[in-house]
């Protein structure tokens, strides 16, 4: 029998429905946005060219390059690490241990990428294998999220989330039952979260890269644009990878389906999209432009106490929540290189909006419950949640 718990969380993204209605739309959206970047109209919205045929989705040799990639990661993961960290205290008073080698597995990533490139490895025919991958790595999630749904099955109530524990199984699945799912020490949402999908990334930008200068002679300047500031947002993420511990991705959410397909796939496919769309839609891209671009991607920030970056000038004095504030103008300097003829590129600052304000919903529940009275003063002096004047 199942364990069960006090008061449940209550019921997010629309209950059972909206998970079974998120379970299909997620994977749909990520081809729906690999299929459009390659198209020659690249429209986000409005129905695909053509549809592909299951030979352009299933591939042995992809399977076999996404478990070695999995496993490569894994192993990058076991090595000793230069720092062990606790988190944060859970039901029965005690506190995990997490290995905090994140950035030396991109460097070690790295090194082995370069001499593989050296050894004749053809790297630019990675986007040729987009499709097949992302198809392996959703039914990857998938099968991942069935061992963890049973999987907590068995786990002692302490060990569970506060969601993700409804009762219904299909919501269960989606949102993950367990808090930590571990395997010894080997910690799967740990794992997941900064290590395959984010590494995988810049790997995919890199390959794009790679392919662009195959076809044209040289890598634009808009695509070593988005190499460089994605590669940079990973490398501060993984090199400050004990900020990852205070999130509530760690300390609050179960590890399901959601966060499984979300860093397996969704974010190395997904975020990948602006290189894509360069890849198959050069944009011209003078110096000027360039340089305003890095000024919005570069704006004066100060690190907070978990890591994340904020927006300085009394900007808590302003909005509640800048750090949300600062992603979101990231996030267009990641898209402008790809010009303004097409909204495709901009599908991910569009998705990122949508997440921060669903994030910072879930943000103010758990501070009004932490700071009772305070918080509600504080709001009162600050009205403004993200955008100042606007939201």
């Amino acid at each position: 029998m199942a364990p069960t718990q006090g008061p449940r969380a209550p019921l997010e993204f629309g209950g059972p429905l909206g998970a079974a209605a998120l379970l299909l739309l997620l994977p749909a959206t990520m081809f729906h946005l690999l299929l459009a970047a390659r198209s020659g109209p690249a429209r986000l919205l409005g129905p695909p060219a053509s549809l592909p045929g299951l030979e352009a989705l299933w591939s042995p040799r992809a399977l076999l390059l996404w478990l070695a990639w999995l496993g490569l990661q894994a192993a990058l993961y076991l090595l000793p690490a230069r720092k062990v960290a606790e988190g944060q205290e859970l039901k029965d008073k005690s506190r995990l241990r997490y290995p905090i080698n994140g950035f030396q597995a991109l460097v070690l990533t790295a090194l082995l990428v370069g001499l593989g490139m050296s050894a004749g490895l053809p790297l630019g025919a990675l986007p040729e294998m987009l499709l097949p991958l992302a198809f392996v790595a959703t039914l990857t999630a998938f099968i991942f999220s069935l061992f963890l749904y049973m999987k907590a099955q068995v786990a002692p109530v302490s060990a569970l989330a506060p969601g993700g524990n409804s009762g219904n199984p299909i919501y269960d699945f989606f949102l993950g039952r367990e808090l930590n799912p571990r395997i010894c020490f080997f910690d799967f949402k740990y794992f997941c979260e900064l290590r395959p999908g984010l590494i995988g990334w810049v790997l995919i930008n890199l390959a794009l890269l790679m392919k662009e200068a195959e076809l044209r002679g040289s890598p634009s300047l808009a695509m070593w644009l988005v190499n460089g500031f994605q590669l940079l947002y990973v490398g501060d993420a993984l090199w400050h990878e004990e900020a990852v511990l205070t999130t509530m991705d760690i300390t609050h959410d179960g590890f399901g389906f959601m966060l499984a397909f979300g860093d397996m796939a969704w974010v190395p496919f997904t975020y990948s999209l602006q290189a894509q769309f360069l890849l198959h839609h050069p944009q011209p891209l003078g110096l000027p432009m360039a340089s305003v671009i890095c000024l919005i991607n570069g704006l004066e920030t100060i690190s907070t106490a978990t890591g994340r970056k904020l927006l300085v000038s009394g900007w808590w004095g302003m909005v509640r929540h800048p750090n949300y504030l600062g992603d979101l103008i990231m996030a267009l300097a990641w898209s402008l290189p790809c010009g303004v003829s097409h909204l495709l590129p901009y599908f991910y600052l569009l998705y990122f909006t949508a997440l921060l304000v669903h994030r910072e919903a879930r943000d103010e529940r758990q501070c009004l419950q932490k700071y009772g009275l305070a918080w509600q003063e504080y709001c009162r002096r600050v009205p403004y949640r993200i955008m100042p004047y606007i939201y």
